[in-house]
C-alpha cells in the first residue's frame, strides 16, 4: 500500500551500497572493438552524492549502465551491498533495477498521454512500498501541476517528474546520467537543487554523471573519467548549495 507521505528510508547498513572492482566493457562493432571501459574501480556509499565527471566518449554513461543493471560488463564485479551482480539472470537484474535502483535520463521518458501523476503511478504500481504519486511530485515541487499532461509543462518541470517516477519506490541509489543536459542553467539548477532534496531528505545515494564541470561542486566525491579509465578522485570539504552553481 502507497503512504501518505515521503519519510526517510530506514537507515543503511554499514558498507556500500555499490561497489565495482575492475569494470571492463567492450563492444564489438563488425571487425572493429570498442574498448568502452578499461578496468575502473568505484564505490558508493550511504547518503552521499557522487559526480562522475567527463568528456562524451570517456565511458561515464556505460559505466553508469552497468551500475543500473541495465548492461553487463565484459570482465569484472558489480557487487550490490552483500549482493554480486555478475551471473544474475535477467529475472533477478530486473527485480534489482524495480527494487533498489532509480534511474534520471538527459530526456525524459514520460509517456505523454498520461499526467505527471500517472506517469509516477506506473512506478508505484510496480513497487513494494512506495510513496504515493501525489507526495513524489510534491516533493519535486509539483504540487500543484499532477493533472497536467507532459506537454502542458516545461522541460524542466517534465525532468522533475522524471525524478519523481523514479524516487518514488524509494531506492536505494540514484543514478542520474546528465540530468541537465537538456536544460538552459537557470532550469538546471532547479532540477539539481530537486536532486539535492531527494538526497537530503531521504538519504538516497546519488550519482550524477556530466560533462559540466561548475555541477562537481554539489558533490560530496569527484570523480573524473577519460578514455574508459579513473583519471582522479577528489573529496570536496563543503558541497556548494545548486541554486549557487552556474555554468
Amino acid at each position: 500500500m502507497c503512504c501518505d507521505r515521503p519519510v526517510p528510508s530506514p537507515p543503511s547498513p554499514a558498507g556500500p551500497v555499490l561497489e565495482a572492482r575492475g569494470l571492463t566493457k567492450t563492444y564489438t562493432m563488425g571487425a572493429v572493438q570498442v574498448h568502452a571501459l578499461g578496468g575502473v574501480d568505484l564505490t558508493l556509499v550511504p547518503g552521499e552524492i557522487v559526480v562522475l565527471l567527463g568528456a562524451s566518449g570517456s565511458g561515464k554513461s556505460t559505466l553508469l549502465n552497468l551500475l543500473g543493471g541495465l548492461d553487463a560488463p565484459t570482465r569484472g564485479e558489480i557487487r550490490y551491498r552483500d549482493r554480486v551482480l555478475g551471473g544474475a539472470d535477467e529475472r533477478e537484474l530486473t527485480r534489482y533495477r524495480r527494487e533498489h535502483v532509480g534511474f534520471v535520463f538527459q530526456f525524459y521518458n514520460l509517456i505523454p498521454s498520461l499526467t505527471a501523476r500517472e506517469n509516477v503511478q506506473l512506478v508505484c504500481d510496480l513497487s513494494d512500498d512506495p510513496m504515493t504519486p501525489e507526495a513524489a511530485l510534491a516533493l519535486v515541487g509539483l504540487g500543484g501541476r499532477m493533472d497536467h499532461f507532459p506537454a502542458q509543462l516545461s522541460g524542466g518541470e517534465q525532468q522533475r517528474v522524471a525524478i519523481a517516477r523514479a524516487v518514488a519506490k524509494r531506492p536505494d541509489v540514484l543514478l542520474c546520467d546528465e540530468p541537465t543536459g537538456a536544460l538552459d542553467c537557470t532550469t538546471g539548477r532547479l532540477v539539481l537543487s530537486v536532486i539535492e532534496r531527494v538526497n537530503r531528505e531521504l538519504g538516497t545515494t546519488v550519482a550524477v554523471i556530466t560533462h559540466n564541470a561548475p555541477i562537481a561542486a554539489m558533490a560530496d566525491r569527484v570523480i573524473v573519467l577519460s578514455d574508459g579509465l579513473v583519471k582522479s578522485e577528489t573529496t570536496n570539504p563543503t558541497r556548494a548549495a545548486a541554486e549557487h552553481i552556474s555554468w
